[in-house]
């Protein structure tokens, strides 16, 4: 799996472009904006994901992340120093799936590519409809419905529904769970959050929330949707 690697601080770039190729990636490391367009240009189709540093020599990571989501839709994370709240906002807005601030570990970084590509491969596995006992996902139309009657959930909610749904009849650990449920608006949700949301679609969902049937906990291991 080949990544686009832009970092202009070459000691950081030949030791993330080591840390990827020893799990399993193919590194392609520019150090500026020009030399990254060149090859965006000629094989941008060989990429899967992009890493782009925000302050680059001659430009910023933005102008790449705009190239790349105007000719393919493919998963591109930012490094930068820049722990600010505007500038964070500006580069999800353009279409940015993640960012990390540095200094980071390399492992996390590692655990965010391969989050960001999960979610890239789950839409192929998503059917249009989802019936779960009493519960049906319209997953064209964004809508859920119990009984018949259609239930208003928040963006949140139903993307872990939808996770609950292309997963029946397995375990989830809620590891897992968090793994696939980054927003991409930029709020990262935690393992309280998680424990919040889990509450907040039993009580929309089940008969009887104090006794859920629909999303069971199974104890020591984590949740399961069905049978």
């Amino acid at each position: 799996m080949k990544i686009l690697l832009v970092e202009d601080d070459k000691t950081i770039a030949s030791g993330l472009e080591y840390s990827l190729q020893q799990d399993g990636y193919w590194a392609v490391l520019c150090h500026d904006v020009a030399s990254a367009k060149k090859v965006l240009t000629e094989d941008i189709d060989q990429f899967a994901l992009c890493l782009f540093d925000l302050q680059l020599p001659d430009g910023s990571g933005y102008e790449l992340c705009k190239m790349v989501k105007e000719r393919r839709d493919i998963p591109v994370i930012f490094l930068t120093v820049i722990d600010d709240e505007v500038n964070v906002v500006m580069g999800l807005d353009m279409g940015a799936d993640d960012y990390i601030t540095k200094p980071f570990r390399v492992r996390e970084l590692l655990s965010r590519i391969k989050s960001v590509l999960r979610r890239y491969q789950k839409p192929s596995q998503v059917r249009s409809i989802i019936d779960i006992d009493h519960v049906r996902i319209n997953t064209l139309e964004g809508k859920v419905h119990k009984n018949g009657t259609e239930i208003s959930l928040t963006a949140l909610e139903y993307r872990l529904l939808l996770i609950f749904g292309s997963h029946i009849g397995q375990v989830l650990t809620r590891n897992q769970l968090l793994e696939q449920i980054w927003d991409v608006a930029g709020d990262f949700v935690n393992d309280n959050t998680l424990t919040v949301y889990i509450k907040r679609l039993r009580e929309k969902l089940e008969d009887d929330p104090g006794h859920p049937t629909l999303i069971k906990t199974v104890r020591g291991l984590g949740y399961k949707v069905g049978d």
